[in-house]
């Protein structure tokens, strides 16, 4: 039933996929990468996270990068995703040691790779440092400062997940649909439209009210299709945190219900970004194209996760292509 209602999201989808010319050799050379790396740890996990098709997934959020920079971005997805994994799996860390990456992380990003903090050693902080790298090198210290900011928030999240967890306390629909704001990553995402791009926004711009509501529903927009593509595993291992689920909870209706009632709430958001999407208003003519730049990629954000999710072997729904 999950990907049928996938499937009819996509179709209803007004956002035109886009992917980059680069995806499939930046995909090989990723591999390799990790396979050097040896991320994950146990080969069985790497087979999985090579056919997940990372570089694929940013490929289509960051369609106009050229080939090194889609190597920068899809390392950073990647490792990302690894600390999804490792948050999500059945070894997954306690909330002391989830902040302890998340200060070692943190400080690599801030003062460069000679910062060492107890707790994010080894292959995961050598990748950090490897995709790190660029970014720091040629983006302006106010777009570095937007990044790491967004990581910490980031990290935050999956910290308040794991305490959530841990006390067996399931969350109800609003607390969930903020912390999901968190967990999934997506405002990380954006500042990496510029690095994509060459177009750095001012701050005030960056920030400004249009752009942020579009942002929020940009994040919500990916990040409930991603519940529902993830139900299965969310049901056996999340402790409620998936929409889904919690939207049965709280209204006491059937798994399969709430499915229903998640896709509408996600149909009637889709419909509010685009209208939102057409009223943001002009920063004038030095600054509009870079807007635009942004607006667009929020989209492709949206749109790549619908296509990648359905083609990625991580989700049930996926081909595996």
């Amino acid at each position: 039933m999950a990907e049928a209602v996938l499937r009819s999201l996509r179709s209803d989808c007004p956002i035109a996929p886009r992917s980059s010319p680069h995806s499939e050799p930046t995909q090989e050379w990723l591999v390799d990468q990790l396979d050097r790396l040896g991320l994950p740890p146990d080969a069985v996990a790497r087979e999985g996270v090579a056919r997940a098709g990372f570089a694929r997934y940013a490929g289509r959020l960051y369609p106009d990068a050229t080939g090194p920079d889609l190597r920068v971005l899809a390392a950073l997805f990647t490792w990302f995703f690894l600390v999804d994994d490792a948050c999500d799996g059945p070894d997954r860390p306690d909330p002391t040691q989830i902040r302890a990456l998340r200060d070692g992380a943190l400080a690599l990003l801030r003062e460069g790779p000679r910062a060492h903090r107890p707790g994010f050693t080894g292959p995961l902080r050598r990748l950090l440092v490897q995709a790190w790298r660029e970014p720091r090198r040629r983006m302006p210290a106010c777009w570095r400062l937007r990044f790491v900011d967004a990581v910490a928030h980031h990290l935050d999240g999956a910290w308040r997940e794991a305490v959530a967890r841990a006390a067996g306390r399931p969350p109800g629909v609003d607390e969930y649909v903020e912390l999901r704001r968190a967990t999934s990553a997506a405002y990380v995402s954006y500042p990496l439209i510029e690095f994509a791009t060459g177009r750095p926004l001012p701050d005030a711009v960056y920030h400004h009210p249009a752009l942020r509501r579009l942002g929020d529903l940009a994040n919500d927009l990916l990040s409930w299709f991603n519940d529902i593509a993830s139900l299965d595993r969310d049901q056996a291992a999340s402790g409620g945190h998936n929409l889904v689920l919690a939207v049965a909870a709280e209204r006491s209706v059937p798994v399969a219900t709430a499915v229903d009632l998640v896709a509408a709430r996600w149909r009637t958001e889709m419909a509010r970004f685009v209208a939102l999407r057409a009223a943001v208003p002009s920063f004038g003519p030095a600054l509009d194209e870079s807007v635009t730049a942004h607006l667009d990629g929020l989209a492709n954000a949206i749109r790549g996760t619908v296509d990648w999710t359905l083609e990625s072997a991580r989700y049930p729904a996926g081909s595996g292509a």
